[in-house]
């Protein structure tokens, strides 16, 4: 097994290393609502976009295609100026997630069946559900919800399983890393959230 995982380590390419690294820095800033995240979560998507491809995970590599868009969206709308208050930490409404499950499912069996029947796909139902669930947990970070952490927890779980399927052991300590730091984002976002709601005065409630 020892020589397996060496072998397999040995074999890792130096850009899944590099984008193991800037997305490890990208949820640490997310966490600090530090909108650098994005610059990092940029540039580590450029680099997964190649690795997935290469993996045969195509819809993991289309996810990266929409992710460069979600990044310049969140680096805009974390933007602050005198005109334009800052974006709080917020609660997404119930019937939002409903809709987020529906989309997902959807948009998953239609993706799957493509995959499965047109392509040379390694993973199609795993792939297809990790990339729609990622889709609406990202536009949730973006959005600076605090439900995008416990979404994260089982998508990144579900991508970390994908990973090891594929033999991206970079990618499997990315995203263990990752669940520790969701864990982390997670109790930080809340503790803010209930400062603000505990401020009598501050007319900032979520």
């Amino acid at each position: 097994m020892k020589a397996v995982l060496a072998t397999a380590w040995a074999g890792t390419s130096p850009l899944e290393i590099v984008g193991v690294i800037l997305g490890l820095v990208y949820v640490a800033l997310a966490i600090r609502e530090n909108r650098a995240c994005w610059v990092a979560a940029l540039l580590s998507t450029l680099a997964y976009l190649w690795v997935f491809y290469q993996a045969g995970l195509y819809m993991q590599a289309f996810l990266q295609v929409y992710y460069v868009m979600i990044a310049l969206y969140g680096w805009r709308a974390w933007t602050t100026h005198p005109e334009k208050p800052a974006l709080l930490v917020s609660r997404s409404p119930w019937m939002h997630h409903c809709f987020g499950l529906l989309f997902i499912a959807i948009a998953t069996a239609l993706t799957a069946h493509w995959l499965t029947t047109q392509t040379a796909s390694a993973a199609p139902m795993l792939d297809s559900l990790t990339t729609w669930a990622s889709v609406y947990a990202t536009w949730l970070m973006a959005r600076k919800k605090i439900d995008n952490w416990p979404w994260w927890l089982v998508v990144d779980s579900l991508i970390l399983l994908l990973c090891w399927q594929q033999a991206l052991y970079a990618s499997v300590v990315l995203y263990s890393g990752y669940l520790v730091l969701v864990l982390i984002g997670w109790r930080s976002w809340v503790a803010e959230l209930r400062v603000r709601m505990s401020d009598p005065v501050s007319g900032l409630s979520p």
